[in-house]
């Protein structure tokens, strides 16, 4: 994959960004860590997710959906599923990583989890 970088919001963002997270990062306002992305990233530097770093990942930045108000994104880094989100205060919310997509997929369809896990951080 081509990693070219162009003007965006705070700096340089790369255009695979999709368009949904491009309009979104310059707002964010604060990042959060849930304490099951704590547990489940294990040695993972978030930085890369933030600077559109992506060397390291096979997808970033792909919007699942928009639950409650929420904006829902997914990267996949070493075939882990690290799931995201915005809020509608602008808050990047590292909500989970799945290293199975079944599990991955049973998360992302279950709106209501996602909504409490998102709220959990207020």
């Amino acid at each position: 994959m081509i990693n070219r970088m162009v003007e965006c919001g705070k700096g340089l963002e790369c255009e695979n960004c999709q368009d949904h997270f491009r309009e979104l990062k310059p707002k964010i306002t604060e990042v959060i860590l849930t304490g099951h992305f704590k547990k489940e990233v294990g040695d993972f530097d978030i930085k890369s997710i933030l600077d559109c770093n992506h060397e390291n990942f096979t997808s970033l930045h792909k919007f699942e959906e928009k639950v409650d108000g929420s904006y829902i994104f997914r990267a996949i880094h070493e075939g882990k599923h690290i799931v995201y989100a915005v809020d509608e205060s602008f808050r990047l919310v590292f909500l989970r990583v799945f290293s199975n997509f079944k599990e991955y997929k049973k998360f992302i369809d279950d709106k209501k989890k996602i909504k409490k896990l998102v709220e959990s951080v207020l």
